[in-house]
């Protein structure tokens, strides 16, 4: 089911992608479409002003300048130009001739409005948002110079615009549903704002919006708007038939834009889900009959199987793919049985055979220990009354310590750890006289009994003369193992013996010595150091772990039908 839903859910989310796209693409050229269109009829509409405000310049009632004449001529054009509410004459100095309220000539002055510095410059400018100082409305001044005789301007006639009139000519415009018109001057100062003109006019914008939109001039961006939802802004372009320092955007609402490519979304993914509601159902009910039933059937009996029951059998059978599975299980239950019935008796056989061998090892075992223990007696019985009949005694204790340390697990071997503390135990006392330190290394059963005889006799050595014979000596023994370039490991160990009477290397080489050596050197094929140092004797150990023992090697390179073997 959910593959077969693959194709359909990836055509759903193509098709969305590609119509977003699309509609992305007109809905940003949409915006700044009609932004540029705001910009145009504004700069009609200031061409229109202007070319009224250069006729009024050059009439006599105009250039004449007396109060009595121009006011009534001034009147006369409130209704001949749209959108314009308030026409003046303003002299050089800024103070007023006269205007369509019928203001007394010099009742106030302008000389500090920045449109008025601007058109005595020559020409023609535009103000920025003010409230008129007679009128008291909001508003902006278009402002055009007097020629005057000399060439310089004589004075200036301006006109005041009606910013209502203006929002509301763009309200009948048609803007896009649900769209927003936000038109600036240069400081920031909102103009015209649709929807809600009267609410946003005159109100400066954040700087970071201002600035936005500075640097979005004729291009789209997507920006939080005035009330902070976002929207697909787009800025008209700065041309020079545009009203000065003007600023027209333009936002549309994304969720207006994109509304019906919602709703068809969200009906393809509910015929998607209903017709998957439906095939599942199908599916739902042809597999409980055709596939769960005998899956079922199949697993319980694989189930009664895994408890030991191989006489359960499916009962399936048939043509179908099914019907050849419980047959294909069934023959295979009988064929299990029949080897596990074979299996068990082999092994019976092989327990049998297990048990015989491990006898004949305790047996084994237990013959050695009283040979041992018959070794020891006669020892005792016949020893002379030197030290060579105690140490020939102590020799064999230890080889039969050793012994039993490895029928414990069947001669498998034991750790380097297990030796030295079966060795050492006599000695141990509370002044805790020996230190190990080393991993736990694991002794094949060659390494156990030459080891064991080593310290051992070193041991013995130490308790008649080195640290061991007095209170306070100690026994520091470490070891560590080395891995050499071809995989080849070996045990460097070391006997370090301290507080103890002061030592002199013997004369000659006794028993002991040639003990250690021989055990070292022939059985395990290391070597052995030996330094009588003033402070107590250290012995130095180094054996390879996994060289092959020299009396059962050649079972590895004997060749069965070699004339040479057994």
């Amino acid at each position: 089911m959910a593959l077969a839903l693959v194709p359909a859910l990836a055509i759903q989310g193509y098709n969305e992608y590609a119509l977003r796209a699309a509609r992305t693409e007109a809905v940003r050229a949409e915006a700044v479409r009609t932004a540029r269109g705001v910009a145009v009829d504004l700069g009609q509409f200031g061409r229109g002003v202007r070319q009224a405000l250069r006729i009024l310049a050059e009439v006599p009632e105009v250039q004449g300048k007396d109060p009595a004449v121009c006011t009534p001529y001034l009147r006369t054009l409130l209704d001949k130009v749209p959108g314009a509410f308030f026409f003046g004459v303003i002299d050089v100095d800024g103070r007023v001739v006269c205007n369509t309220l019928g203001s007394a000539r010099g009742a106030y002055s302008l000389a500090d409005r920045q449109y008025f510095q601007d058109a005595m410059r020559g020409g023609f400018a535009v103000g920025e948002y003010v409230r008129g100082r007679i009128t008291d409305r909001p508003t902006i001044q278009l402002a055009q110079a007097i020629p005057g005789a000399d060439g310089l301007p004589a004075g200036v006639v301006l006109a005041s615009v009606d910013l209502d009139y203006l929002a509301g000519q763009q309200a009948r415009a048609g803007l896009p549903a649900d769209a927003t018109l936000t038109v600036t001057d240069r400081k920031g100062a909102i103009l015209l704002r649709l929807p809600d003109h009267a609410q946003w006019a005159g109100k400066l914008l954040p700087p970071a919006y201002q600035a936005t939109l500075q640097a979005n001039r004729g291009h789209v961006v997507d920006m939080l708007g005035l009330r902070g939802t976002m929207r697909i802004t787009g800025v008209a372009a700065a041309t020079p038939d545009d009203l000065d320092g003007i600023t027209v955007a333009v936002g549309l609402s994304p969720v207006t834009a994109f509304a019906d490519i919602d709703a068809a979304t969200r009906r393809g993914l509910i015929l998607i889900g209903l017709g998957a509601a439906l095939a599942l159902a199908a599916a739902l009910l042809a597999g409980r009959a055709f596939i769960r039933e005998p899956v079922h059937r199949l697993l319980r009996t694989a189930s009664a199987w895994r408890a030991g029951d191989l006489e359960a059998r499916t009962g399936i059978a048939g043509p179908t793919e099914f019907g050849q599975l419980g047959e294909a299980f069934d023959a295979m239950a009988a064929s299990l049985q029949k080897h596990e019935g074979e299996l068990r008796a082999e092994i019976s056989r092989s327990h049998q055979l297990q048990e015989r061998q491990t006898m004949m090892l305790h047996e084994l075992n237990h013959r050695v220990r009283n040979t041992l223990a018959t070794v020891q007696s006669l020892a005792r019985q016949s020893r002379r009354s030197d030290a060579t009949d105690d140490r020939l005694e102590g020799r064999i204790l230890a080889l039969s310590k050793t012994h039993d340390l490895l029928s414990r697990d069947d001669w498998s071997g034991a750790s380097l750890v297990t030796v030295l503390e079966n060795e050492l135990s006599p000695f141990r006392d509370e002044h805790d006289r020996f230190q190990f330190d080393g991993p736990d290394v694991e002794l094949a059963p060659r390494y156990v009994l030459a080891l064991g005889m080593t310290v051992h006799e070193l041991t013995t050595n130490a308790a008649k003369y080195g640290a061991l014979s007095v209170e306070h000596g100690r026994v520091d023994i470490a070891w560590h193992v080395v891995t050499g370039e071809s995989g080849a490991r070996r045990l460097a160990l070391e006997w370090r013996e301290s507080g103890g009477p002061s030592v002199e290397e013997p004369r000659g080489r006794g028993y002991g010595t040639r003990l250690i050596n021989g055990g070292v050197t022939q059985e395990l094929g290391g070597t052995v150091r030996l330094v009588f140092q003033p402070g107590g004797l250290r012995c130095t150990i180094d054996v390879p772990l996994d060289a092959q023992d020299r009396f059962t090697s050649f079972r590895d390179v004997a060749s069965p039908s070699s004339p040479s073997s057994p």
